[in-house]
Formats: C-alpha cells, sequence, structure tokens
C-alpha cells in the first residue's frame, strides 16, 4: 500500500469560491504539493436545489486563477450515489445498520416527551434491536448504529484531541426513506475511495468528524488524519461576511491582485513559519505543515495584503506580469490593451513595478507609455507647463535631438540644461512630465524618455511647447 499523501478540496456550488474556502484549498494544495502527493478536487453537488452548473463553473476558474491545478478529473460526488448506497445496503446486511420505521411525528414526540422528563432530547429508534420479522411493510430509513457507550477521540493536528461521550452520538440516517444516501455518508466514502489521507478542512466540520468516524470504523476502513482549520474573521473579529468587503476569490482578481500575493496572503492566514511574511511558491510548499497552523481564528487585513502583493509585483518576471494584468483587465470587464500598448507595457515594466501594489496602480503608473499623442493632461500637469518660462521646452528639443538615448547622457543634457537655465532640475522636471505624460506624478523623467524612445519623447515635448 502507497503511503503517499493524498489531499481533497470539496466545495458545495452554491455560489462562488469563497476566500475561506480558497483559504482550505491552498492549504490542501500546499500539503500535498510540498510532499510529491496528490490534490484531488470534489465538487459536493448532492444539494441538487441549490448546486448550480455556473457556481461550479465559478469555483474551477477562482481555483485557476489562484493556480491550484489539481490530480486527475473533477469528481462529482453526486454522481457517486449509487456506490454510496451499497455501502450502506452492506452495512445493513452485517447488522452494523438497521431499517427504521419510525415518523417524523414518532420522532417530534420522542423529543417531546424526552424534554418534559428532562432528559436528552437524542432519537433512541425502537427499531435499533427489531426483530426483521416485526418490520412493517412501509417506507423506511436506514440508520448506523452508533456506539452507546465509552468515548471517541477525534485526532486533530490543528486542534489537539477531541473526545466526545459515545452516549452524545445518535444513530446517524444514512439513507433516506427514498433511498438516497445522506451527505455525511457520501463523504466518507468518497474520501475512503479516493484514497485520501488527510482530510483538511474548517473547524466548523469538527463534530462532523466523530460522527464520520462511526462509518469508518463500521466499514473497517483507516481513518484519515484530521486537521480542522480555524475560520477567518473580518477586521472586527467577527466572521468574515460580505459587509467586510469582496468575498469570492475572482473578485480579488478583478479588484488586480496578483495571484501569487494571494496565495502568500491566503498561506500566512492561519499558518506561519517562524516570522516569515513574505514567501514564494516554492518556499510555501516547503515549508508548510499542519504544525504551524493556529487554533484561533485568523482576521483578514487588506493592508497586509496590499503590502504584500506589492513585493510580488516587484519580484515578477516582466512578461509573466504583463500576461497577468492583462488576464486583469478581461476580469475587470476593462477594454484590452492593443498589441503595441501591450509591447510598451512590457518594456516600462522596470520602471513601474517597484511600488505597485495592484495592477490598477502599476496601470496609473504606465499611463505614459499606453497613452498616444495628442497627450491630454490633468490639471496639475496644465499648470506645470503654464508657469514655464517661455520657450523652455522649446530650448531644450534640438540638445535632445543630438544626445545619444542613454540614460547616462539624457542625465548630463538635462542637468546641464537646468544649469545653464538657472534652474533647479525639479523646476524642470515638472514641465517634463507634464509634457511626456500629461500627469504631474509619474515614473522617473529618464525611465519615460528611454522607454518612448528618441522620436515620441521629442515629439511630445515640441507638441507641449508649441502649446504653451
Amino acid at each position: 500500500m502507497s503511503d503517499q499523501v493524498v489531499t481533497r478540496f470539496a466545495p458545495s456550488p452554491t455560489g462562488y469560491l469563497h476566500i475561506g474556502g480558497a483559504r482550505t484549498a491552498l492549504f490542501n494544495w500546499l500539503y500535498a504539493r510540498g510532499r510529491g502527493g496528490k490534490f484531488l478536487l470534489r465538487i459536493e453537488d448532492t444539494d441538487r436545489e441549490r448546486s448550480t452548473p455556473e457556481a461550479t463553473e465559478a469555483i474551477l476558474k477562482g481555483m485557476s486563477w489562484l493556480g491550484l491545478d489539481h490530480d486527475g478529473d473533477v469528481i462529482s460526488q453526486f454522481e457517486g450515489a449509487a456506490r454510496h448506497a451499497e455501502v450502506a445496503h452492506q452495512l445493513l446486511a452485517e447488522g452494523k445498520a438497521y431499517k427504521c420505521f419510525a415518523t417524523q411525528e414518532e420522532i417530534a414526540a420522542f423529543r417531546e416527551q424526552a424534554r418534559a422528563e428532562g432528559k436528552s432530547t437524542l432519537f433512541r429508534s425502537p427499531w435499533r434491536d427489531a426483530d426483521p420479522s416485526t418490520h412493517p411493510d412501509r417506507p423506511f430509513v436506514v440508520r448506523i448504529k452508533a456506539p452507546q457507550d465509552g468515548t471517541t477521540v477525534i485526532r486533530d493536528k490543528v486542534q489537539g484531541d477531541v473526545t466526545i461521550r459515545n452516549d452524545q452520538l445518535d444513530d446517524m440516517v444514512l439513507l433516506r426513506s427514498d433511498g438516497t444516501p445522506v451527505y455525511m455518508l457520501a463523504v466518507v466514502v468518497d474520501d475512503h475511495d479516493m484514497g485520501v489521507t488527510h482530510v483538511i478542512r474548517g473547524d466548523d466540520h469538527l463534530n462532523n468528524a466523530a460522527r464520520q468516524m462511526m462509518i469508518y470504523e463500521a466499514m473497517g476502513w483507516k481513518v484519515p488524519v484530521w486537521a480542522h482549520i480555524p475560520l477567518i474573521h473580518g477586521p472586527d473579529g467577527k466572521k468574515l461576511s460580505k459587509r467586510h468587503g469582496a468575498l469570492g476569490a475572482q473578485e480579488y482578481q478583478s479588484m488586480g491582485y496578483p495571484a501569487a500575493g494571494m496565495r502568500n496572503y491566503l498561506a500566512r492566514l492561519g499558518w506561519s513559519h517562524g516570522d516569515d511574511e513574505f514567501f514564494t511558491d516554492e518556499q510555501a510548499k516547503e515549508w508548510f505543515d499542519l504544525d504551524g497552523i493556529g487554533k484561533s481564528p485568523a482576521r483578514f487585513d487588506l493592508k497586509k495584503l496590499e503590502n504584500l502583493c506589492g513585493q510580488h509585483i516587484a519580484i515578477s518576471d516582466d512578461a509573466a506580469l504583463r500576461q497577468e494584468i492583462e488576464e486583469y483587465l478581461d476580469a475587470a470587464g476593462l477594454p484590452a490593451l492593443t498589441g503595441t500598448q501591450s509591447d510598451d507595457l512590457e518594456r516600462a515594466m522596470y520602471c513601474l513595478k517597484d511600488r505597485a501594489r495592484t495592477f490598477p496602480e502599476l496601470l496609473e503608473k504606465a499611463h505614459f507609455a499606453l497613452t498616444s499623442r495628442p497627450i491630454q493632461r490633468d490639471e496639475k500637469a496644465e499648470k506645470a507647463l503654464s508657469s514655464v518660462s517661455d520657450g523652455i521646452l522649446d530650448q531644450l528639443t534640438p540638445q535632445l535631438q543630438n544626445a545619444s538615448w542613454t540614460r547616462n547622457e539624457l542625465e548630463e543634457t538635462l542637468n546641464s540644461f537646468a544649469e545653464a537655465n538657472g534652474l533647479k532640475f525639479g523646476k524642470l522636471a515638472g514641465p517634463l512630465r507634464a509634457a511626456l505624460a500629461g500627469r504631474a506624478v509619474t515614473p522617473s523623467v529618464f525611465d519615460m524618455m528611454l522607454v518612448l524612445g528618441r522620436d515620441e519623447a521629442i515629439a511630445r515635448i515640441s507638441d507641449a511647447a508649441a502649446q504653451s
């Protein structure tokens, strides 16, 4: 038997990929990928009323944006219904489950009486040990025979050992009266059949583990390693919800956050490796372990996310960044770049990516490379030009025409020109920014001139000189 690690992410397709779900997927992906294991994807679509193909598509898109690739085909839980039922029938045949003919009214009456007598309202079916010859000819559910004494211990890698008294567990329903399997049975059968070794999921499933263990034990199957991770809270310490802003992973793509920054941030949300805040995917795969997951809920902090995203943009490969920005524009429903704009953007990347925390910020800095003549100027840029003494830009043009277009020579030419005209360089830089970009805040004048090239830079300066 192989001891290869197999993890899974098993979302319900009832909406977008929630940021909490994205982190669960990431933790499973990191754990498997860091150990040469498999990361599987199962869509838990047994709730036919609420499951939609659109939601499944949104989950797949969110995972694709985050770069969380899975092994093998996407598994549909609903399609395994016959297999899930088969396991229930096997338990029935082995006497580990039983047919329960109690009606909803009888169960309600039982609970009411237990409440009145101050006893546990946990339903105890009179059919558990009934002789099959006494079975009536009417609909029944199939229930598992839960252990009635002793304790069940969930050995959890995050929460520690969690002990539950078996007299707190009811005889869980496995098959409904129409013969369809319940979710709790489906999860266990799927995890076993898929060879899942580690179940890493939200701690809202912790209580389910004790009930699911009954099925593992009854079938004689190996129980997986449990790791129940705390939920994510908003900055106010309350469970993350719409009032805290964007909740879907893809919303962050259309807001212009890079996927690498998002992965880094989500990995740090509830897990730590010493004091490391910024790390690459390779480091995360190497370092990620269940021991590093904290027991307390993590708080979502947009400033930290932006800070990490800025650091990832700064170290990104220019061509990869260009590609991701084009995907961001598409996701955000913004106009695509032309081929020329895209080429110019990549050429300018070296002077854009250092201090941009999001793609909108980077594109704002790239405005000079993406716009074309005649340059539209904002109010501050207009002011910078109107204060230019007669013809300063006009006088500068011939000097630039004779300069060789290297950074050193451009710096020398502009500094000498400013000095000769009794100007501090800042007084010259303002009008040049306005002429080259139509903005008052831009990358350095020298970078813009190098990116634009001699002809375009001089043409823009000449246009501004003619208008001032």
